[in-house]
């Protein structure tokens, strides 16, 4: 298990405990953490499941796949950390890693 901070536009945070195998966007949708609507379900096939890794954990959840990279083009306020959560599978390398929530998703 992991432990994940969602932090959603206004600031409020969302600890959640994350298992290992599942998905960032899985854990936010089961917590109902908002701001990710996750419309497609997680098969990489929209843009509604985007965050901003933390500065301090990019290299550790690495860079956006060529399917994953097509689709951030969906989505609102692109930043060079920017991913899709459902792309970031959770394993105990991210115990502590940090999301932010974009204020609107594409």
């Amino acid at each position: 298990m992991a432990k994940i901070t969602y932090i959603a536009f206004d600031g409020t945070p969302f600890e959640i405990e994350a298992r290992d195998g599942s998905t960032v966007m899985e854990n936010a949708v089961r917590n109902a953490v908002p701001g990710i609507e996750a419309e497609c379900g997680g098969a990489c096939a929209c843009a509604t499941c985007h965050v901003y890794v933390d500065d301090a954990w990019v290299a550790i959840t690495g860079e956006p796949e060529a399917m994953e990279e097509d689709m951030l083009d969906f989505a609102q306020d692109v930043q060079p950390n920017s991913r899709l959560s459902c792309q970031i599978r959770v394993k105990p390398e991210l115990d502590g890693l940090i999301v932010r929530i974009p204020e609107r998703q594409g």
